[in-house]
């Protein structure tokens, strides 16, 4: 309870700070409330001082009711100019906090550690991002409307009813506490369930968003039944969680009103009693019965609203603990700009591992000078696209250090080491926009000459102008339509289009024909002249030109040479390259 309970003020202090951030909004829409709420509390008075003039038939002051119904209605209408203001402002409080939340959310996207992401589902965070910030919104839109309003409402009611008769009002306090002691115990209960039930969306979201990306693979593999039973397993708890959530939650107006009936019924029975003795007129028993109906209503309100806040919250701690997750080391304050780099690449005593408890690459040493081509070749899990990693900085290394020109990663702009390589994976990505906005992704202010030079030396300039547009075309978000080679065409150009001083290439043909596969050699054989290049691969037929190839094993280098002297030293690389061509 008291983990909760620190959460919980965790959570409010968070978004009273973005809420801070337009107090001028949130002072306009208080002062509007208060407005509201006292005008609406003077109508009665209006209403009670009428019903007094109509003492009997034919003894009804007809000029002064109409007086006061002329100044009920001004009042009225005031009322509602002045609640339509403060649902703007509340509506402008609202969206802006949400916008600015969200736009924290996607910062920290940018800059968290590929460790977080890789142990994250996507679907997941989107939920955090989307789903939760909206049932955030939607909370925090409903507290700000009901809430202010409300309690103006309660305070400036027990005001007038003091006014009125002190003795009555003692009987409408000593009923309230009853109400609020049923609100505060359901708003106990609410908050854990609907923590739970945003956490299972997530993980459903998860499911989902991993089904739609590989239901190729399920079918292929007949796991629809397994799926289906794992979502169905999720998708039961979801809905365990979410009855619980909304039982306790529904049952706050029930019982609400019924504390407002027995404050009514209270109010009624001691008013009548001032009444036939004199000491309160029927038209201040009317306003007092109109009170009492005001005093109980915010309560209702109120705790419904606590209700869709103690919802609200629940979201927004996901969201702050996503925001507040540990960024990515930051880069030293004087960090030097790599510039003019001639790809001299240095590993000395690099060791890392994913998981402390696991170790994958210990003590490795390596020297690439200048426009060397280094191939990294190894069985499954041995270190090769991890070596990547380090290289572009994508993880930090636990010991040792990689330099780049003589300077140290650490000490360089990631913005500057990541330009100076291009990259070409095995997983293509394209983004959504044109085939000329994708290719020009490393170079926007590229010529349409250069544009088609790197096509036609990705051999890709062909099957863009098959299409309907040619370089125009639009493409969606991971090139749908586009063919697994087609795709890795485009991700060739695009590297080929910038030429950076450096190249990784992790199995960069693997989804290309063997005909096709030729000529993009051929092509990567110019663009590697003088450049310093790291190709990963498994088939030792594209490597055999590379000036040092790395035999890694267990994340340690075991061998290194040229593919003719590996060959005479008939080791671990003889082996593989036997394994392949025998």
């Amino acid at each position: 309870m008291k983990k909760h309970k620190k959460a919980n003020k965790g959570t409010m202090k968070k978004v009273l700070q973005y809420v801070g951030r337009y107090w001028y909004l949130v002072v306009l829409s208080i002062l509007l409330a208060a407005v509201s709420a006292l005008l609406t509390l003077y109508v009665p008075i209006l209403i009670g001082d009428a019903i007094d003039l109509i003492v009997g038939k034919g003894q009804v002051d007809f000029s002064a009711v109409l007086s006061y119904l002329i100044k009920s209605g001004v009042v009225i209408l005031i009322v509602a100019v002045a609640q339509w203001i403060m649902n703007v402002c509340n509506n402008r409080i609202s969206y802006r906090v949400v916008r600015d939340i969200r736009k924290d959310a996607f910062d920290k996207l940018q800059v968290l550690p590929l460790k977080y992401l890789d142990g994250h589902p996507s679907g997941e965070i989107v939920s955090r991002i989307i789903a939760d910030v909206e049932q955030f919104s939607e909370g925090l839109l409903l507290g700000f409307t009901q809430f202010f309003t409300g309690v103006v409402t309660i305070l400036g009611t027990l005001f007038f009813m003091v006014i009125l008769n002190p003795k009555i009002t003692i009987v409408v306090v000593c009923i309230t506490p009853v109400s609020l002691l049923l609100a505060a115990f359901i708003a106990r209960k609410t908050y854990s369930m609907f923590k739970i039930q945003s956490e299972t969306k997530g993980e459903q979201t998860g499911i989902i968003d991993e089904m739609i990306g590989n239901q190729k693979v399920v079918q292929a593999f007949l796991q629809e039944d397994n799926v289906l039973e794992r979502f169905d397993e999720v998708n039961e708890r979801l809905r365990e969680c979410s009855l619980r959530a909304i039982f306790f939650s529904s049952i706050t107006n029930p019982a609400t009103r019924f504390v407002n009936g027995l404050v009514y019924a209270g109010v009624g029975f001691t008013g009548a009693i001032a009444v036939v003795n004199g000491n309160l007129s029927v038209g201040q028993l009317s306003c007092f019965l109109s009170y009492a109906n005001q005093y109980t209503k915010p309560f209702n309100e109120i705790s419904g609203v606590i209700t869709e806040l103690q919802n609200a919250f629940a979201c927004a701690a996901r969201i702050f603990d996503f925001i507040d997750e540990t960024p990515q080391t930051p880069e030293k304050e004087n960090a030097d700009v790599l510039q003019q780099v001639q790809g001299k690449v240095d590993l000395e005593a690099v060791s890392f591992s994913y998981e402390p408890e696991q170790k994958l690459i210990e003590h490795l040493d390596l020297k690439v000078n200048p426009g060397q081509r280094v191939a990294i070749v190894g069985p499954t899990g041995c270190g090769k696209t991890t070596m990547i990693n380090l290289l572009m900085r994508f993880y930090d290394v636990t010991g040792g250090k990689i330099q780049v020109d003589g300077k140290d990663i650490k000490d360089v702009t990631r913005n500057s080491l990541r330009t100076s390589y291009g990259m070409v994976l095995q997983e293509t990505w394209l983004r959504e926009g044109t085939i000329r906005e994708n290719l020009t992704m490393g170079k926007p202010d590229a010529t349409e000459e250069e544009i088609i030079a790197a096509a036609k030396a990705a051999h890709a300039h062909s099957f863009i102008k098959r299409m309907s547009k040619g370089y125009d075309t639009e493409i969606q978000e991971g090139g749908e339509g586009l063919s697994q080679g087609q795709k890795q065409l485009l991700c060739i150009a695009r590297i080929m289009l910038s030429l950076p001083p450096m190249l990784i290439l992790d199995e960069a043909t693997s989804s290309i024909d063997t005909r096709t596969e030729l000529k993009i050699q051929n092509a990567f054989a110019k663009m590697m002249e003088g450049r310093t290049s790291f190709i990963v691969a498994h088939r030792l037929s594209t490597i055999k030109e590379a000036d040092i190839i790395l035999v890694m094993k267990e994340g340690k280098i075991i061998e290194q040479g040229n593919h003719e002297s590996l060959l005479r030293k008939r080791g671990f690389y003889y082996e593989l390259y036997q394994s392949q061509f025998s």
